[in-house]
């Protein structure tokens, strides 16, 4: 059978983890409008008949600002390390040059193939296939796809393509389990995501989601989950006018979650403030970074 490791790269906003949602059918990573939404390298399994393809999404590359971001682009280092290919994410209506600066930066040991997101927003052809030609003139690219990962167009090409490039072995997971990491994890980046569309501004970069406490019970499963700030105002805003806006964030996250355990669930929320937990070594550890 075919089976290896593809990890994908790119900017904060080239549409990384909408790629992985559209691959696997499933929600595996967090999605906004807002970039810098991934901090972790979630790994997601696609389990097919003579096929395991084991993919990375990996945080937006950036320059670190605070421990956090040091801690992100450390989880872009270590992806490296285990690849057999690598997509290089690019969002068709920006400019090609600031991906390509990103990308020889990463130094690739294993072949690269160029994905071309949002190609169904750039109406004329002609850009299109310069973009195209831009990058397959690079080293470090062994072909290009154009796809929306929005709409799930050129999805099933990408992974005929991915194939050619994987070798044959056996599989590196058994099951039929659609990740590695712990079922809280998930729980804690559906908060987290509710987060970002309810809030604007710097609020949610200057908050994480620590689940506390995860039951299963005869009927439902009991979750507990303090949401970290880094000041007094930032609890205020989130918690909102007499507990309106915590009630909404809970109801919203709720709803997903359900849907992503496929059981009912009892959610308490409470907001914590441990200032600049993002620099603080003994918080993120905590946090799980």
């Amino acid at each position: 059978m075919k089976a290896g490791f593809v990890n994908i790269f790119g900017k904060p906003n080239a549409g990384k983890s909408t790629l992985l949602n559209a691959i696997i059918g499933e929600k595996m990573a967090i999605v906004s409008h807002k970039v810098q939404t991934t901090r972790h390298r979630i790994k997601a399994i696609l389990n097919e008949k003579d096929v395991q393809i084991i993919f990375s999404d990996t945080p937006g590359i950036i320059e670190p600002k605070y421990k956090l971001h040091e801690k992100m682009m450390q989880a872009v280092k270590g992806s490296l390390e285990d690849a057999d290919l690598a997509l290089l994410m690019v969002d068709a209506g920006e400019n090609p040059e600031e991906s390509n600066s990103i990308f020889e930066k990463l130094n690739l040991k294993v072949p690269a193939v160029v994905v071309i997101n949002k190609a169904d927003t750039v109406k004329n052809a002609n850009t299109l296939s310069e973009i195209k030609k831009y990058f397959e003139e690079k080293k470090y690219c062994k072909q290009t796809i154009l796809i929306s990962a929005l709409k799930k167009n050129g999805i099933d090409e990408l992974i005929k393509l991915i194939l050619t490039y994987l070798p044959e072995s056996a599989p590196f997971f058994e099951g039929d389990d659609l990740s590695d990491l712990p079922t809280k994890f998930f729980v804690s980046e559906l908060i987290r995501e509710k987060i970002f569309e309810l809030f604007q501004e710097e609020l949610p970069y200057h908050s994480t989601v620590l689940i506390r406490e995860f039951k299963e019970k005869n009927t439902l499963i009991k979750i507990s989950a303090d949401i970290i700030v880094q000041r007094e105002t930032q609890k205020g805003i989130i918690i909102g006018d007499k507990g309106s806006m915590i009630k909404k964030l809970g109801t919203l996250a709720r709803i997903d979650i359900e849907e992503f355990l496929g059981s009912k669930v009892f959610l308490e929320l409470f907001v914590k403030v441990r200032s600049k937990w993002r620099d603080n070594e003994t918080f993120l550890k905590e946090y799980g970074y």
